[in-house]
Order: C-alpha cells, then structure tokens, then sequence
C-alpha cells in the first residue's frame, strides 16, 4: 500500500528535526489506516508527538527524528494488518505503539494468571501495562479512565491470580449502589434482588476468569465476596484483594470509610470514570476528592487511562471522543 518513502532533515529547529513521505498506491485505503474520523491517526500522532498530514496521495510525517523513525514504523506495521485482514483496529494501534516505543513489553512477557483452564489475560495498551505494574507495585491503586479501558476487568483478573497464587486469602468486590436516575424502590424482590443489578459487572468478570463451579463454591465459602459499599462499614479486611468499582460515585465520607477497611497484607484498586458520576450535584466525589487529598502519599499509585485504552467496541471509543466535545450549536439539550 505504501511505497516511496523518503527522508529530509532540517535544523530549522533547537532539535534536530526531520520529515518522512510515504506514497500510497492505494489512496482509497487511507480511511482503513487512519480509522473513523482519523482516531488511528491521531493516536500516533499524539503518542509519539508528531505530526502527520495527508495530500495529495502522500503521508507527510515530521518532527524529532527519532520520533519521525518510529511513527514510520508504527503506519508500515499498521499498513501491513490493512493488507492482510482489510480493517486496523484501535486496540491493533495501540499494540503495535506499544510494541515499537517499548512501553508495555514486560508485561506481553507476564500474562495475568487465572483460574479458568487455559486462560491468560494481558495488557492490551501501554496504559493498561502501567496500570497492572502499579497494582502489582503497590498497596493502594487509583484509577481513572472512560469505560471499556478494563479499570475493573484487569483488577479482577489480578485478584484472581493473587488468590490462585495464595497471595491472599480472599477476593473481596466492591460497588457503590448509586441510583443512576433510577429508583431502588420500584424494583420488584427483596434487597438482595434490588442490589444485585449493580453488582453484575463485578460478577461478568469473574466468570470469565473461574469456572461457574467454582465460584459458587468460592462464594459458599466466603473466599469471594461481591457486595455493596455499604455493607463494608466497620469491617477490617486482613489478607485480602479489595476492589472499589464505580468509586465515582461515592461519597468523600463513604470513600474514607472504605479506605479504612485495608488490613495487615491487603491490596486495594479503586477505580472509576469521573464524566460518569450520578451524585447529587451538591455532593463531592470521594474518588475526585481521594486522588487530590492521596497524591504524594507513599505506597499509593494513580493511574490515568485514556481512551486510547478503551478496549471494548470499536464504536465505545468513538462515542466517548462524541461525547467529550462541545454541544454543537442551536441544539440544547431538553430539561
């Protein structure tokens, strides 16, 4: 698809600057390399912080040399998954970005091991690497990113190898059951049966991870809980992987309360998407109001993940870039 690369340098600039053309013998198969509203583009272009523009059935590349280098590699990997499959992938983009500035490659060596026969799971993005080295790191591991970039998913799967490694004792799931617009009130069955809609993610992911046997028996034995964050107050948790989901939503009262369950060789993550947060416009996040009070603090990580770690859909990262820009004017949103 490409062909007639070319290099010039210039010192136009106090660093050494240079550009890079790339013919393309097929232009109509720009849109498949660049993906929907240029996305793929953009990724490399923001990753490697160069810039990248197309005309005239070419691909201009410049900035830092090095950096010139590597965007080039990262468009001819990506021009080779386009010649083979047809179609390049967000999560192709972030790997192969990975795989060239050499974030994330200790982690393609490690696999996060669970109990389900045969099943690893690994880090996707170079994001998603950083985030499975803090939790590995460190005792406390906040995390804020949109949906689909696996905050509860890669936690889970490392308190399921923990608790397969005996590194812990037990597995314990945490939600805050916020109503999002809706009422617990007018939802047929008893508490349990009210609750248990919030609480099914947390459980999705686990059966991913452990036979459906296995974790009714786990559960049975109260080696995995998954429970609501209200159920934790006055609790210490000795030995065991504690996961905060949706910390977006609670309170900064409820956030110290369960900050303060952490016992003798227990891990906590928290994790949460702060544009998602279904308070009372009066009250605080915890999770906002944590990750400012705990910056500094040792022992504690935070991680940022973006969407260029979303890893569900393709179209969930296109609706999260939709929904991050501005209202388009004469349409108001109706009250």
């Amino acid at each position: 698809m490409m062909s007639g690369q070319s290099l010039r340098r210039t010192k136009s600039s106090p660093f050494f600057m240079c550009e890079a053309t790339l013919s393309l013998v097929e232009p109509q198969m720009v849109l498949l390399l660049f993906g929907a509203r240029d996305q793929h583009l953009r990724a490399v272009r923001d990753a490697l912080e160069v810039k990248i523009a197309h005309r005239d059935g070419k691909i201009h590349i410049s900035g830092e040399e090095s950096a010139v280098s590597r965007a080039t590699e990262v468009l001819e990997h990506l021009k080779n998954l386009v010649e083979r499959r047809g179609i390049v992938t967000p999560d192709d983009v972030s790997e192969v970005l990975s795989r060239v500035t050499g974030n994330g490659q200790a982690h393609s060596k490690e696999p996060i091991e669970v109990i389900h026969a045969g099943r690893t799971i690994k880090a996707r993005t170079a994001g998603q690497a950083r985030y499975i080295e803090a939790i590995r790191q460190h005792d406390i591991t906040m995390a804020i990113g949109p949906a689909g970039s696996g905050k509860t998913y890669l936690a889970v799967a490392l308190a399921v190898e923990a608790l397969k490694h005996h590194r812990v004792r037990k597995i314990v799931l945490v939600r805050p059951a916020v109503e999002a617009g809706e009422s617990l009130g007018f939802l047929p069955g008893d508490l349990q049966a009210k609750i248990n809609p919030y609480l099914r993610p947390l459980l999705d992911a686990l059966h991913e991870m452990i036979d459906y046997d296995q974790i009714k028996q786990f559960m049975t034995e109260d080696v995995i809980e998954v429970i609501p964050l209200a159920y934790m107050r006055g609790r210490t948790l000795n030995e065991a992987f504690i996961i905060l989901d949706e910390a977006q939503n609670t309170t900064i009262g409820q956030m110290k309360m369960f900050l303060t369950r952490m016992g003798e060789g227990s891990k906590i993550v928290i994790g949460g998407d702060t544009t998602q947060i279904d308070l009372p416009s009066h009250a605080r996040s915890g999770l906002i109001d944590a990750m400012s009070r705990l910056s500094g603090v040792q022992g504690i990580a935070q991680i940022q993940l973006t969407k260029a770690d979303i890893v569900r859909h393709r179209l969930v990262q296109a609706i999260v870039e939709a929904y991050e820009e501005p209202e388009p004017r004469g349409k108001k949103a109706r009250r």
